[in-house]
């Protein structure tokens, strides 16, 4: 049987590699917009605080929009599909607008900050039914390893977007009136790169084959099916969206400050400080389709849980990283450092990886994009509350706190996963 399985999934990866796409854009624009846009912001905004607001911008709209609009694609019934006319409409209005942002930036701040809005407006509701797009197109007991693959490519675009785009910035161009202008050209070229996704995606992914067999269903208010999804006896999927929550909480928690851990507490310089969460974007781009085979094999629940256990233990140790390394060269703290955050990167992407095929295999057809839009709602609130919970304990307790803080939630999270009965390919296979 599990020969059968990996042999059919072959007949997907063309279609898993075009639907990662999706991915693959998000994953160009999400670092230059992390990176960038503070720094443009600043040439008029002197409040790091007024900064830091407008940053959280794609993440309060992510947490209405991205449950809203997945909803809605669900109940979208087109010629070219159900997601398609949002991906084809929003991704290249998002395209635009980051093109331009960093133009608007040489001109404006009011001009500047539309953009922002309009690219996170259309970003944040073109989000839900790209991801809702693979559900719709892989069968169930192969949405793991589809995943891994959709996963890796992500991953792989935030290194080609921090490593590779990033490295335009310093390259001028000539703008009219301005002259040879720098910090500019890495966001146009990704505008370019989404577009041409977006016409691969158009092209090449006929999403209605996936809605043929589906058509006769009974279709739900978006209302009621949130009802049965929060009245079934059995709660296997709050559980897991209860736990992708501590989860979360815990990685939301830590990432934003490891760049700042390494250079106060290890002393590294400002450009090495960044390497640290690259360890663990590193881990993600290489282990996300192994992880996607061994839940193949072995069960999603039970590879989520040890991994969670695994972090538990893992950052438990970083916690006593620096008083048991003190004594070592400032080298070698920071390569064992890296070492344990690429270890995390590896484990946490076997937690991501398997998690959403999971809820997808609790859905139906109606509901999948709801699914989809209870994980982003859960995932961007623990982004929105947990940052400024670790920022408290930085400031009692120490930087070390954000590893115990993240190792506890960890645990929360590993102990709900145990209350968790369904989402294995083998669970109401007849809805896939």
């Amino acid at each position: 049987m599990a020969k059968a399985q990996k042999r059919g999934l072959k007949g997907y990866y063309l279609t898993t590699f075009l639907i990662g796409l999706g991915f693959f854009t998000m994953g160009l624009m999400d670092p230059l917009y992390d990176t960038y846009v503070p720094i443009f912001l600043a040439r008029y905004v002197e409040s790091k605080a007024l900064i830091g607001s407008i940053m959280t911008l794609d993440n309060m709209l992510a947490i209405f929009l991205i449950p809203v609009f997945s909803a809605i694609s669900d109940r979208t019934h087109t010629r070219i599909g159900r997601r398609m006319p949002f991906i084809i409409i929003c991704l290249p209005v998002t395209a635009v607008a980051f093109g331009l942002i960093p133009i608007a930036s040489l001109y404006s701040v009011w001009l500047l900050i539309v953009l922002v809005f309009v690219l996170n407006l259309f970003k944040q509701a073109v989000r839900g039914p790209v991801v809702a797009l693979m559900p719709d197109m892989i069968p169930g007991d192969l949405r793991s390893e589809a995943n891994g693959v959709i996963n890796t490519m992500g991953g792989i675009a935030t290194i080609v977007g921090t490593v590779g785009l990033a490295r335009l910035m310093d390259v001028p161009i000539n703008l009219p009136g301005r002259g040879p202008t720098k910090d500019i050209l890495a966001f146009p070229i990704s505008s370019i790169l989404v577009l041409l996704a977006v016409i691969l995606l158009y092209f090449f992914v006929k999403e209605k084959k996936a809605v043929v067999h589906e058509q006769a269903e009974k279709k739900e208010p978006i209302l009621a099916s949130l009802k049965v999804i929060f009245s079934e006896q059995d709660k296997s999927a709050l559980f897991i969206l209860f736990s992708l929550l501590f989860w979360f909480i815990g990685y939301q928690g830590i990432l934003p400050f490891v760049g700042l851990y390494s250079k106060d507490i290890l002393k590294t310089s400002s450009g090495t400080a960044s390497l640290a969460a690259g360890m663990v974007g590193i881990a993600y781009a290489i282990f996300a389709i192994p992880s996607g085979i061994v839940a193949h094999r072995i069960g999603r629940k039970k590879t989520i849980r040890i991994s969670l256990s695994v972090l538990v233990v893992l950052l438990a140790a970083i916690f006593f990283h620096d008083p048991l390394t003190a004594h070592l060269g400032a080298a070698i703290r920071q390569y064992t450092f890296w070492a344990m955050l690429f270890c995390f990167g590896i484990f946490w992407v076997s937690v991501v990886t398997n998690s959403f095929p999971m809820l997808w295999q609790m859905s139906s057809y109606q509901t999948v994009g709801i699914y989809t839009g209870l994980y982003y709602f859960f995932s961007q609130l623990a982004s929105i509350i947990s940052p400024p919970i670790t920022g408290a304990f930085i400031d009692f307790f120490g930087f070390r706190a954000i590893f115990l803080y993240g190792s506890v939630s960890m645990l929360i999270a590993f102990l709900l996963m145990g209350r968790v009965t369904r989402g294995e390919p083998e669970d109401d296979g007849k809805q896939n």
